[in-house]
């Protein structure tokens, strides 16, 4: 089973909206196979369907101001903040094919987050940073230690529809995370985020490029869904290959 892989480097949100749309229109028709897209955003909030307005702190005119767009969105969970140093990706997937450990006629959504979270943690730990799950709390999170709360280094938020996927996570990498205090992020209000740049230890692990730590994922998220990962140089080669 292979999981097609695009790296399409910085596109405005809108722009990726609308290819999500596309893909998961000829995924469910059968004319590709499962792609992961890579790609990074330019400053953007986004507001998933549990979304309360008022954990956006920024007022119009600020987010005016700094060009920063917001979009309510049809994924599940809270406010997100996208912008650059922070690798998003969006899986398009087909839960009714064969994956390890599936259960009845598709991979359920639970499930499925929680090995996106999976490919995640195997990612930092490439780079010597240890994360973990928090029950009740979608995401990737450092470990606590000490005096020392965790915080959040990755953000999920999917959505499904007739079995395929399609959102997925924003992994801060490089992040300036004072952005972030332009929301309650995820709708949080008792944890911090973080950043890969942010908690790795340069004695032990130099910081990897963008470009690395893509292949990272890409790598992790073949391991862990087992798929064969084939990198494409274009969406036109994606749907010229089908599926």
């Amino acid at each position: 089973m292979l999981l097609h892989l695009l790296h399409l480097g910085r596109i405005e949100y809108a722009a990726g909206l609308e290819l999500q749309r596309k893909l998961v229109e000829l995924r469910q028709q059968q004319k590709i196979g499962d792609v992961l897209l890579l790609l990074e955003h330019p400053p953007v909030l986004t507001l998933g369907r549990n979304a309360s307005r008022a954990n956006i702190l920024a007022s119009d005119d600020e987010l005016a101001r700094r060009g920063i767009a917001v979009h309510e969105i049809n994924r599940g969970g809270d406010v997100t903040y996208h912008g650059p140093g922070q690798i998003v990706g969006y899986p398009i997937l087909d839960l009714r094919g064969e994956f390890p450990g599936k259960c009845g006629p598709h991979l359920g959504a639970v499930e499925y987050v929680r090995w996106v979270e999976e490919a995640l943690i195997r990612t930092c730990a490439e780079f010597g940073v240890l994360t973990q799950r928090i029950c009740g709390r979608t995401g990737v999170w450092t470990l606590a230690g000490g005096s020392i709360a965790p915080k959040k280094i990755a953000a999920i938020g999917v959505h499904i529809s007739r079995g395929i996927t399609s959102h997925g996570f924003a992994w801060n990498v490089t992040a300036d995370l004072r952005d972030f205090s332009l929301i309650v992020p995820c709708g949080i209000a008792d944890a911090s985020v973080t950043s890969l740049e942010e908690e790795i230890d340069p004695t032990r692990h130099s910081m990897p490029s963008t470009e690395a730590a893509e292949h990272a994922i890409a790598r992790n998220f073949g391991r862990v869904f087992e798929r064969q990962v084939l990198w494409l140089e274009s969406v036109e080669e994606l749907v010229e290959g089908g599926a």
